[in-house]
C-alpha cells in the first residue's frame, strides 16, 4: 500500500510539474486596475479624485509623527515647544542648527506633494484624452478642474518652500532620475494656468455635487480655486490680480462673515468666532457660511471626500492639565492635551487689546479650575505656580476642542480641517491693497474682521506689513499654516526673533537660508542622470 502511494504521489508531481511549466499557468489574470488607462468612466474618475482629498489628507494628519503639527508653527513669531517636549520630526523647526538636507519633515513635504501631482496628472490626461467618450464636456471639465486645483496645490506648496522645483505634467509610468529645477517663473506660470481653469469649471460652493445624503461642500468649488490664486499672486508679487480674486469671492454673495451666533451649541457659553469650531458647526451645510473649503475628518465610506487618519492638532495645541492632581479630562477642556505647542508670551500677553472677541476664554482658554467632583478645591482656580505650568495648564487655543468619551485617552480626533474661510480672504485682499499702496482700502478690508471681533478700527496710516501679519494671528491662529505664511512673506527670520524670546527654548541658529527648506538629499541622491541643485546654505 505505501508503495501505491509513493506511485501516485510521484505522478502527481510529474504532472504537476508540466502544468505548471505551460506558459499559461504563469498569466496573470487581473481582476481589478487602478492605472491611468481604466479611467474611463464617472466611477473611474469619482474614485480617482477621492485620491486627491485622501492624499491632502495625509499632508495634515501625518499619524506617524505626534509632532507633524509643530513644524509649522513652532519656531516662528507664534509658537514654541516647551522643555518636556523637545522630541521628534519638529526639533529642527524650533533648533534651526539640525534643519540640514537630511531632514524627515522636507522629505515627506517633498514626496507628498510630487505624489498628489502624480496623482492629478493620472486624472487630467484622461479627462483630456479624446478617445475617453463616457463623459459629457461639461463633466471632463469638471473632473480636470477638480484635478488642476490640487495639482497646483502641491506646486503651490513646493513654490513656497522649495522655491524652483522640477515640473511634471504627465503621469510617471516607470522611475526618472533626470530631474531639474525649473525656473520659478515656469512653476508660477502653470500655477497659474491650472487655477484658471479650476476658477472657470468648477462649481459654486451650491452646486457641488450631492449624494443621498446632500450636499458634498468639502469637494472643490470655484472659490478655492480664486482665494489659492490669490495667495499665489500675492507670493509672485502680482498684487493686483491677487485683488480681482479677493474681491470676485467676497462678491459672490455666497459667503458671510459669522457675526452672530449658530449651530449646536447656541444654548451654551459661546461667541460667534468660536462657534465656527464647534465640531457640528464647521462645515458650510452646517451653518457655517464662512467656510469656503472644510476638509471633512471622517470615514470615507460616509463622506466622499473625507479622510479618516491619526491627525494630532488637538493634542499638540491643547495643554496636559490633566496632569494636575485633582484635574480630569473633559469635554470643556477640550479632551487629553500633550502640550507639544506653547502660544510665545506675545501672543499671549502682547497682541490683542480688551474686548477683542478671538482672545475670549471661548477662543484661548486663559484660566482653569479644578474640575474632579468630591474634591475640597473643587471649582477652585487652578494656580500659576512652578515651572510645570508652562504646558501643563498654559494658556492655548481652543480651536482643536474636540472630546470622544469613547475615546478618553484621545490619540486621535475626528474634527474637521477648516481649510480656507472668508476672514483669511480679507486679509488676502488687505495685503493685497497695502502692496498696491491702497491703504484705505486695506484698512477698510481689515475693519471688516476687526469689526467682527469687537475690535477697534484701524487707520489707513496704521497699516503696514507688521500689521497684517499681527491680524493674520489674530484672525487665523493655529488655522493657517504659519511658517509657510511667513515664508511666502519673506518675514520669518525678522518676525521669529522679534517674538518668539522665551528662554524656556530660545530660537537657535535662524537665519536667511531658512526662508527656504532644503531639496531632500535622497531625491538628489536617486536623480543619477541629472543635478538636481541643492538650495543655497544646505
Amino acid at each position: 500500500m505505501k508503495k501505491h502511494i509513493i506511485t501516485i504521489l510521484c505522478v502527481y508531481m510529474v504532472l504537476q510539474g508540466l502544468y505548471s511549466c505551460k506558459k499559461t499557468f504563469l498569466d496573470e489574470k487581473l481582476y481589478s486596475n487602478y492605472a491611468p488607462e481604466t479611467l474611463t468612466d464617472s466611477l473611474g474618475f469619482e474614485a480617482a479624485a477621492i485620491g486627491l482629498y485622501y492624499q491632502m489628507g495625509l499632508f495634515l494628519t501625518k499619524s506617524d509623527a505626534q509632532g507633524w503639527p509643530s513644524v509649522w508653527q513652532a519656531g516662528t513669531d507664534i509658537a514654541f515647544v516647551p522643555p518636556t517636549q523637545k522630541q521628534g520630526i519638529e526639533v529642527p523647526y524650533y533648533d534651526y542648527s539640525q534643519l540640514i538636507s537630511t531632514d524627515a519633515a522636507a522629505s515627506f513635504t517633498w514626496s507628498w506633494a510630487y505624489q498628489m501631482i502624480n496623482n492629478a496628472n493620472n486624472i487630467i490626461a484622461n479627462a483630456e484624452n479624446p478617445a475617453i467618450t463616457s463623459l459629457s464636456d461639461a463633466a471632463r471639465n469638471t473632473v480636470n478642474g477638480e484635478a488642476r486645483f490640487f495639482r497646483a496645490y502641491a506646486y503651490n506648496t513646493l513654490a513656497t518652500l522649495f522655491g524652483r522645483v522640477p515640473i511634471i505634467t504627465e503621469p510617471l509610468s516607470r522611475p526618472k532620475t533626470d530631474f531639474v529645477r525649473a525656473s520659478l517663473d515656469s512653476v508660477n506660470a502653470l500655477i497659474i494656468e491650472d487655477l484658471s481653469f479650476a476658477a472657470t469649471w468648477l462649481p459654486t460652493i451650491d452646486n457641488v455635487k450631492s449624494n443621498s445624503k446632500g450636499r458634498l461642500y468639502g469637494r472643490a468649488n470655484k472659490a478655492m480655486a480664486q482665494q489659492l490664486l490669490a495667495e499665489a499672486y500675492l507670493r509672485m508679487g502680482k498684487n493686483d490680480l491677487a485683488e480681482v480674486q479677493c474681491k470676485a469671492v467676497i462678491n459672490s454673495n455666497k459667503f458671510s462673515l459669522t457675526k452672530s451666533r449658530y449651530g449646536i451649541r447656541t444654548s451654551q457659553p459661546g461667541d460667534p468666532f468660536s462657534d465656527m469650531f464647534v465640531y457640528g458647526n464647521q462645515r458650510y451645510g452646517q451653518g457655517n457660511k464662512e467656510a469656503i473649503w472644510v476638509l471633512e475628518l471622517e470615514n470615507t465610506s460616509t463622506v466622499v471626500g473625507g479622510y479618516s487618519g491619526a491627525p494630532q492638532q488637538r493634542r499638540n495645541w491643547g495643554a496636559a492639565y490633566y496632569q494636575i492632581t485633582d484635574m480630569t479630562i473633559c469635554d470643556s477642556l477640550g479632551g487629553r492635551g500633550i502640550a507639544r505647542l506653547r502660544l510665545t508670551d506675545w501672543v499671549v500677553y502682547g497682541l490683542y487689546e480688551p474686548g477683542d472677541m478671538r482672545n475670549s476664554e471661548n477662543n484661548i482658554r486663559h484660566r482653569f479650575y479644578y474640575n474632579t467632583a468630591g474634591k475640597p478645591n473643587y471649582g477652585q482656580p487652578v494656580p500659576y505656580v512652578g515651572a510645570d505650568t508652562v504646558f501643563k495648564i498654559a494658556p492655548h487655543t481652543t480651536k482643536w476642542y474636540q472630546f470622544d468619551p469613547n475615546d478618553v485617552f484621545g490619540f486621535a480626533m475626528v474634527k474637521d480641517f477648516i481649510l480656507m474661510r472668508l476672514g483669511e480672504t480679507y486679509l488676502l485682499l488687505a495685503e493685497a491693497q497695502f502692496k498696491q499702496g491702497k491703504l484705505a482700502e486695506a484698512a477698510a478690508s481689515l475693519n471688516e474682521i476687526r469689526t467682527r471681533a469687537n475690535a477697534t478700527p484701524v487707520t489707513a496710516a496704521q497699516v503696514n506689513m507688521d500689521l497684517i501679519l499681527d491680524e493674520r494671528v489674530r484672525e487665523l491662529l493655529a488655522e493657517e499654516n504659519r511658517r509657510m505664511t511667513l515664508m511666502r512673506t519673506g518675514t520669518l527670520v525678522d518676525r521669529t526673533k522679534k517674538y518668539n524670546t522665551q528662554n524656556i527654548n530660545p530660537v537657535l541658529g535662524l537665519n536667511s537660508k531658512h526662508l527656504l527648506l532644503p531639496i531632500p538629499q535622497a531625491e538628489r541622491d536617486l536623480n543619477k542622470d541629472a543635478v538636481l541643485e541643492q538650495n543655497q546654505g544646505y
